[in-house]
Parts: C-alpha cells; sequence; structure tokens
C-alpha cells in the first residue's frame, strides 16, 4: 500500500506537491527513507520510479555493503550507500532542522556505521547477542550496555567498539524537539530515562531514548 504525499513524515525532503502517493517504506515511516526516493529525489540518479527500480533491480545499489533488490527498503539515520559504477559513496546524516539528507563519503568511511545499542541477551553457551536499533543482531564479547552506541564493521560483519553512555559523551538527538543537533551529556537520571545535554552551550533534558552517543 502506498503513503500519501501530503502524509509522509517531515524529516522526508520530498516536494509537498506532485503525485497524490509515494512509495511507503517496508517499516516504520519515522526511521528511514525508501530506497527508491534516495535515487530519485535526493540524489537525482533516476528521473522516475521506473528507473529507480531498474538501478536496484540489477543490484547496483549496496547499502551497509549489502546488494538490496527492494526498492522500499529503509535507508536509516547513518546507513551508507555504495554506487560501485560511479564509485560514490554516501551517508543519511539529519540536519539541524531535523531533514534527512545525504553526504559523500570516503570508500574507507563506508564499511562503518554508528548505532544505537537496544537489548542483549544471553544464548545457549553464554553467548551475548547485541540488538540493535535498526535491527540488525550480533554476537560478541565486547562489554557494553543497552543505550550505549556500537560501530558496526560491515565489511568484517562485527562489532568494532563500543561508545559507552556516560557524562562528557557526545551524543546526537534523532528525534523529539530538538532533532538534528549534537551536544555533550552533563548528567544522566538512569531512572527517569532522562540526560542532561549541553546543546548549543544550554543545558536540557533530552529522553535518552532519544539520542545516541557519538564519540
Amino acid at each position: 500500500m502506498h503513503l500519501k504525499r501530503q502524509q509522509a513524515p517531515k524529516n522526508w525532503p520530498i516536494f509537498r506537491k506532485g503525485t497524490k502517493y509515494v512509495v511507503r517504506p517496508k517499516f516504520d515511516t519515522q526511521k528511514g527513507i525508501p530506497l527508491l526516493i534516495v535515487l530519485r529525489d535526493m540524489l537525482k540518479i533516476a528521473q522516475n520510479k521506473k528507473e529507480a527500480k531498474r538501478i536496484i533491480h540489477l543490484r547496483e545499489v549496496l547499502v551497509n555493503n549489502r546488494s538490496v533488490s527492494d526498492e522500499k527498503k529503509n535507508v536509516m539515520l547513518f546507513d551508507t550507500i555504495m554506487l560501485p559504477i560511479m564509485k560514490k559513496n554516501y551517508k543519511m546524516e539529519l540536519s539541524n532542522h531535523g531533514k534527512f539528507y545525504l553526504i559523500e563519503i570516503k570508500d574507507s568511511e563506508a564499511n562503518h556505521k554508528i548505532v544505537k545499542l537496544a537489548d542483549k541477551k544471553i544464548l545457549k553457551g553464554k553467548k551475548i547477542q547485541l540488538n540493535c536499533e535498526d535491527g540488525r543482531n550480533f554476537i560478541s564479547e565486547i562489554k557494553c550496555s543497552v543505550n550505549d552506541s556500537l560501530i558496526i564493521n560491515f565489511k568484517e560483519k562485527k562489532v568494532e567498539k563500543c561508545l559507552p553512555l556516560k557524562e562528557d559523551a557526545g551524543v546526537f538527538v534523532f528525534s523529539g524537539k530538538h532533532s538534528g543537533k549534537s551536544g555533550t551529556v552533563k548528567k544522566i537520571y538512569k531512572e527517569k530515562g532522562v540526560a542532561e545535554v549541553e546543546i548549543d552551550g544550554k543545558p536540557i533534558s533530552v529522553l535518552i531514548k532519544q539520542f545516541l552517543v557519538i564519540k
């Protein structure tokens, strides 16, 4: 089922006037943009839906170093897009106005992503499974806690590093009133699920679920 253009999330950088419908992503419209829209409306390497679908179905696009065949696939915050034929790489970012946009990145950056740790599970053999907020799961011995961030290495398919949620940590707000802004953690109130974050020189209360650690 398609999504009415006027009802598309405000963080999508698309024109509000045009065709009545736009493609609906595979899940949560707030957490990403369908690959078709990324290729046609953001990168403008396709003039229409037919051309975008052809590029995708020819496996000429990699998202997080994996070939994609579904034009409805969500491209989420900090996901990387690789276009091998064009020798171009991009990363999905969020502006300080709360809108998704793309930046061109180097080959060395295209195989890494920062993602928030949503949950941990102990499996048979006391193996630890780390469940990321973007839906990925990893078996890893790296010590980390829920709400920390992980640096994922797509090429080696492993968790490379943990960025802990702590005082003085650098964070990026991805939802809510301060979406798209970066700051520094000053105090953490875990029982309330809130942190005091200094943004633009001012201390602001932000829900922990609305930001992720980036350094």
